[in-house]
């Protein structure tokens, strides 16, 4: 079995805010990250899949390939934009790091055909990270 990983930025803008919470508890809880004008980061996102080498390309998959499909069903549906407002995940769903992550993973796994979607890693600063590798 061969890991490949591959990377991507985007950045994008959000806020946290829990509408089953009262206005104190969303500002105990998520502190600045609560103000309804957002912020932003810029992410770092890596993908890993997994597979065997294909002995004819010598390839997991086709790295152009992967990107592509990064591409497309991620990048712009991310990069410059405000999450909460312009997602439609993330219409009713926090978008906390966690939580992209998770919707990352679903919407790569259904386009992968010839290695299998192992990690995804979603990086909001230098130093956090999310670490998904699908549901157990």
């Amino acid at each position: 079995m061969v890991y490949l990983t591959r990377k991507a930025e985007f950045s994008a803008s959000h806020f946290y805010h829990n509408p089953e919470f009262t206005p104190e508890e969303n500002k105990r809880i998520f502190g600045k990250c609560n103000n309804p004008h957002g912020h932003g980061h810029n992410y770092t996102l890596e993908v890993t899949v997994k597979g065997q080498v294909d002995q004819r390309s010598g390839f997991v998959v086709d790295l152009k390939e992967l990107k592509e499909i990064m591409n497309r069903e991620v990048i712009e549906a991310v990069d410059h934009r405000f999450l909460n407002k312009e997602v439609a995940e993330f219409h009713e769903r926090i978008p906390t790091t966690e939580n992209l992550a998770i919707t990352i993973w679903t919407w790569l796994k259904p386009k992968l055909n010839v290695a299998q979607l192992h990690r995804i890693r979603v990086y909001e600063t230098p130093d956090l990270f999310v670490d998904y590798y699908g549901e157990a």
